[in-house]
């Protein structure tokens, strides 16, 4: 009998050191678990939008709710700059003056970049480069200097004009960067998830400014250096045409999500109200890690 308890015993200890079996999450499940792997970080505002014709996935999770841009902003902007140069205003390969001279949309008094994750345009002041480099710049390294540069050639109004035609009706782009009197006055560029995530499913669907220029935008998006939060979450063989954005406590990523198999979706995530970078990137990939778990995992 004691010989039976003990075996019985050491069965027992066996059976509660084996981790729990993963739980399959579906598109049925996706927004439960999302919600409560959101509810792990109780200081944070985060707001998650999915766009996906494969599964017939429409996800919002705050999706509504605005949110400084950050550099999100330069996605429109982007889109803008190819509308132009497709009706035929300038050449993308036309050049632009390099200088870090601006005015504040408050007052027009002077202001230039202070901080910027591009330090190499920075050699080219007083030089010039082509509109394309410029927007390569913007979006694969996130260069505030390069987007304000762009912003002041193309105009804000226009940006907001073509963003509002494709179907935004939150995001707003009212300036470019590091105007600090505008900032102070609550003059700030704001994107909801939404918004970021009808302007990525028109790139997606080549229908942003057509076939050709989106499939070119998408190639920019491609190439973005900052991979710390949805690519992060993913298989090495997906893709993730997407951009970036942070400002204190505020760390956003935008994407189309290509898979090694099945078709493109949409994943967008804002985040708000978490103090370490490294901890909102890893939130923003764990969500990433879900969401493509339920829509490409079980489906392959």
């Amino acid at each position: 009998m004691r010989f039976f308890l003990i075996l019985l015993f050491i069965a027992l200890a066996a059976c509660q050191q084996q981790p729990p079996p993963p739980t399959t999450v579906t598109p049925a499940t996706l927004q439960d678990s999302l919600e409560a792997l959101i509810a792990q970080h109780p200081e944070a505002t985060v707001a998650v939008a999915i766009r996906d014709l494969q599964t017939g996935t429409t996800l919002d999770i705050l999706g509504d709710r605005p949110f400084h841009a950050a550099s999100t902003m330069k996605v429109p902007v982007m889109i803008e700059i190819y509308r132009q140069a497709e009706a035929g205003r300038f050449a993308l390969d036309d050049p632009l003056l390099v200088k870090n001279a601006f005015r504040s949309i408050v007052d027009s008094s002077a202001f230039s970049i202070e901080d910027d994750s591009d330090d190499a345009i920075y050699e080219r002041l007083g030089q010039k480069m082509s509109i394309r480099d410029l927007v390569y710049q913007m979006i694969t390294v996130s260069s505030n200097l390069a987007t304000n540069l762009l912003i002041d050639f193309i105009s804000a109004d226009s940006v907001q004009a073509t963003s509002e035609r494709l179907g935004t009706t939150t995001m707003r782009v009212l300036r470019g960067v590091e105007d600090i009197k505008a900032y102070r006055q609550g003059l700030s560029n704001s994107a909801t998830a939404n918004d970021l995530a009808t302007l990525l499913n028109a790139l997606r669907e080549g229908e942003a400014v057509s076939p050709e220029a989106d499939s070119a935008m998408v190639a920019v998006l491609l190439d973005q250096q900052f991979n710390e939060m949805i690519p992060s979450g993913l298989p090495a063989d997906v893709r993730t045409a997407h951009k970036t954005g942070w400002i204190t406590e505020i760390h956003h990523d935008a994407a189309i999500v290509y898979p090694a198999q099945g078709e493109p979706y949409v994943l967008v995530i804002l985040t708000e109200g978490i103090p370490e970078q490294s901890d909102s990137a890893t939130l923003g990939a764990e969500i990433a890690r879900l969401v493509h778990q339920a829509l490409r995992s079980t489906a392959s």
